[in-house]
């Protein structure tokens, strides 16, 4: 697996489709079966007002065809702004193997606070689902997705094995421990690994855009939560690791977290949140 740390040009997908193919050739080069490129590869984040001149409709996906073309050779996930037939606008991340769109997750979490504003521009999914390809079942998620913990349990619990993140991350600050964005995301990273017994790999973009700085320090951490290769925290780079199936035998069996979730339990209480009837019981009052 190869994690492409990239600096994407806003508002300039033709561009970007040259840029994620000079990348896709390093990364086969590198020996790599699976490149990650961060969230809005395809676009750059801050698109405001350019979200519909950037879209792309997956029903005909002309603009990515060359990304197509190149997934017979090494599979892609890739971030881009998606166009519906209803003519919405999601925040996707389509995973390309074969020469076609293998799954599309469209970002469930939209964040609005501080610097950002997405539920203005995109519409929220709502699906979390994990899927089936030649290298294995993975999972998706899109940058503040990964910050709710019921996603990866929910993916992990549909059978995923490999978690993929992609973002978008800005940098926040500087600590002792260098870059705060950074180090949050790679606790993060490290923790939903261990607690899901999963792979988790985190593709996160760098550059500026109109005042903003992306942070990098993509990671990839295995089902025990140990760092496979890192990235650092400001310059473009490929992260290459060969990724060992033992190590989730090895780790399931250990420390059998997904064996022992009760999800008729989790069910039955997430029910009681939403003031949903359950049989045989009532609501509480106050």
């Amino acid at each position: 697996m190869a994690l492409a740390q990239i600096e994407p040009v806003l508002g300039d997908p033709a561009g970007n489709v040259a840029l994620h193919l000079s990348w896709a050739r390093r990364a086969l080069a590198a020996g790599a079966d699976l490149l990650v490129f961060p969230e809005l590869s395809l676009t750059g984040y801050l698109l405001q007002d350019l979200v519909s001149e950037v879209a792309i409709p997956l029903a005909a996906p002309g603009l990515i065809r060359p990304l197509l073309n190149m997934s017979r050779r090494i599979a892609m996930v890739v971030g881009l702004v998606e166009e519906t037939p209803t003519h919405r606008y999601h925040n996707s991340a389509v995973f390309l193997e074969g020469g076609r769109i293998v799954h599309v997750h469209r970002k469930v979490y939209l964040p609005t606070y501080g610097m950002f504003d997405e539920g203005r521009y995109f519409a929220a999914g709502d699906r979390l689902e994990a899927f089936d390809t030649r290298l294995g079942r993975m999972g998706l998620l899109i940058c503040e997705d990964f910050w709710h913990p019921s996603t990866a349990l929910v993916l992990a619990q549909d059978g995923a094995d490999y978690l993929l993140v992609i973002s978008a991350g800005p940098t926040e600050g500087i600590e002792r421990r260098g870059l705060v964005g950074r180090s949050t995301w790679r606790d993060l990273a490290k923790v939903t690994a261990q607690m899901q017994t999963l792979y988790v790999a985190y593709a996160n973009r760098v550059g500026f855009e109109d005042g903003i700085h992306f942070g990098g320090g993509s990671c990839l951490f295995d089902p025990f939560g140990e760092a496979l290769v890192e990235g650092g925290c400001l310059d473009e780079g490929l992260l290459v690791s060969d990724l060992d199936r033992s190590a989730l035998r090895r780790a399931r069996t250990l420390v059998p977290l997904l064996r022992d979730e009760r999800l008729p339990v989790l069910a039955r209480e997430v029910q009681r949140l939403l003031a949903v009837p359950v049989a045989g019981r009532t609501r509480r009052s106050a």
